[in-house]
């Protein structure tokens, strides 16, 4: 993607990171125009990152690229600061359009997700397994998502830099909004939900 941004007239990469902490110091050295953010960032959540690039670097532009298309990953990123919102999966010309729309100051969403968009709104579902997992918070999604993923609770803490205590009161959390009586029930229904982002549903 860097290459194919270079090769535009109007853009250029001017580094890149690998984890949020790389990415944050990288800003300190030099502070672009746009951050192109992915939210599956090792080190961290892309979320938090978001957040903290609008705290210390409000100037900067942050646009989401992800593989993700579920419409609360977008609602989250521009609620956590972000100004646009696309997918891997979208064409260079799209991704470089975005790119540019942000620039000028305004929003960006991909037309998937701006059809998902329309659909949610003339027809909700609040009764959805994809509403009930709406009502994580940010920290408990991410939980969430690695436990699908299969990652031991002590995994996850090293992580999202945080305790084991406090991995295990999210998981807790998790259970009670999600109406689920055991761990086992949530491991599954994690995996689940990951398949289903996937495109592999179970």
């Amino acid at each position: 993607m860097a290459s194919l941004i270079n090769r535009s007239e109007d853009l250029q990469v001017i580094g890149q990171a690998a984890s949020s902490q790389e990415a944050l110091q990288l800003m300190e050295d030099q502070e672009p125009q746009v951050a192109v953010v992915d939210l599956s960032l090792a080190g961290g959540s892309g979320i938090d990152l978001i957040k903290e690039i609008s705290k210390r670097h409000p100037s900067v532009i942050v646009l989401v690229l992800t593989m993700h298309d579920e419409l609360f990953y977008a609602e989250r990123s521009l609620r956590a600061g972000a100004r646009g919102y696309v997918m891997k999966g979208e064409s260079t010309d799209e991704v470089l359009e975005a790119i540019r729309q942000v620039l000028k100051g305004e929003v960006y969403v991909s037309e998937h997700l701006q059809s998902v968009l329309v659909q949610r709104a003339a027809d909700p579902s609040p009764n959805s397994p994809s509403s009930a997992v709406e009502s994580l918070s940010d920290r408990e999604l991410e939980v969430f998502e690695l436990v699908g993923r299969g990652q031991p609770t002590r995994e996850i803490a090293k992580q999202l830099s945080v305790s084991v205590k406090t991995v295990e009161t999210h998981r807790h959390r998790i259970k009670e909004k999600l109406g689920l009586s055991s761990g086992t029930q949530m491991v599954r229904y994690a995996i689940r939900w990951v398949e289903r982002q996937a495109g592999n549903p179970a």
